[in-house]
């Protein structure tokens, strides 16, 4: 219900700029370059945890990306899924350039915990996650979102939690789900998010993927992973 009724009063209330208020547009010009308008970037968390996939990020997470970022997510602006697809869509093909690996490419987002998508009323990964799939599609690049992780225990709140802390409070939390295995065994995967900090997530991510799969399915490519934004500092100077 919730989620319904945030589609519903996005298309009766007044429209906003997701990123800086500005009346009668759901995102500025200025803001939809902020977002998308910069080749994606390779980035590294510092320190940067063992494990982690090579990461791109779309725009760094700072002004009007950091609040589109947040005005999607926690205040429901579901308007904002088709700009943060974009941009995710520009960080998945850095990711996985056509012509890469084997298999069709799947997005893979990482899960939020059952208590924050209740207390959001959506999932916010997985909205981004299909509207980069649909841009990505329009762009004649075949993909598919495999929404196959979830939550195997309960986890503690990642806000306030350093790099270490962080990876202790994440390590063995996610699985595949059944059948999800031989879905992802045959592609290209990239695993998305809107935002890497830590890395932790992502780490928790590939892990699971690669122990549901195992080192001895040789259909099983390279795994790497997108995100629409991360922290201005761990982005690589030569924008590999």
């Amino acid at each position: 219900m919730r989620a319904w009724w945030r589609e519903i009063t996005g298309l009766v209330l007044p429209v906003a700029c997701g990123g800086c208020g500005s009346p009668r547009t759901p995102l500025c010009e200025d803001c939809g370059r902020a977002l998308y308008g910069t080749w994606p970037c390779r980035v590294r968390p510092a320190p940067e945890p063992a494990g982690l996939p090579p990461v791109h990020a779309a725009a760094p997470y700072e002004h009007a990306v950091r609040a589109v970022l947040l005005a999607h997510k926690e205040r429901g602006a579901l308007g904002m899924a088709a700009p943060l697809g974009r941009a995710l869509a520009g960080a998945v093909r850095a990711a996985a350039p056509s012509g890469t690996g084997v298999g069709p490419l799947l997005l893979v987002p990482v899960p939020s915990t059952r208590r924050a998508v209740g207390a959001r009323g959506h999932d916010a990964a997985r909205r981004i996650a299909l509207a980069a799939a649909g841009e990505l599609r329009r762009g004649d690049r075949p993909c598919r979102v495999l929404p196959v992780l979830r939550q195997r225990r309960a986890v503690a709140d990642q806000a306030g939690l350093g790099a270490r802390q962080r990876q202790a409070n994440l390590s063995g939390a996610l699985e595949v789900v059944v059948g999800g295995t031989s879905l992802v065994a045959g592609g290209r995967v990239v695993l998305v998010d809107d935002l890497m900090t830590t890395g932790a997530s992502l780490v928790e991510a590939a892990r699971a993927l690669r122990a549901a799969i195992g080192p001895g399915n040789q259909g099983f490519g390279q795994v790497s992973a997108a995100v629409v934004a991360a922290p201005p500092l761990s982005f690589e100077i030569n924008r590999n």
